[in-house]
């Protein structure tokens, strides 16, 4: 699990890979079709695309000479998963911190 959501993260990390996955939120897309928004070529779009493939976030369908993308979610499950239990983490800190300084504040103004 580790290693996949090193290589979600690294797939994420870039600008036009996360605005390529919005655009699959959207539906079904062709490379042509995520490479269009962009200053890239068809081969830049694609190196994008192989990347978001090689981290599970996307789907390939061939159909003639046009490859059809679509979003596949559970590596962005994954990765939220693990965020959320940092989020859990640091809550839990943050709100023994706060109970800790409300007491000091009370106890000053006794």
């Amino acid at each position: 699990m580790v290693e996949r959501l090193d290589t979600t993260f690294k797939a994420l990390a870039d600008p036009t890979r996360r605005a390529m996955l919005a655009s699959l939120a959207l539906g079904e897309r062709s490379i042509g079709e995520l490479a269009q928004p962009f200053a890239i070529s068809f081969e830049g779009a694609s190196k994008h695309v192989r990347m978001l493939e090689r981290a599970g976030l996307v789907t390939r369908r061939i159909e003639g000479r046009v490859h059809r993308l679509t979003l596949s979610t559970a590596p962005l499950a994954e990765a939220d998963a693990w965020i959320r239990q940092w989020e859990r983490f640091w809550t839990l800190r943050l709100d023994r911190l706060d109970a800790l300084l409300q007491a000091e504040t009370e106890g000053e103004s006794e």
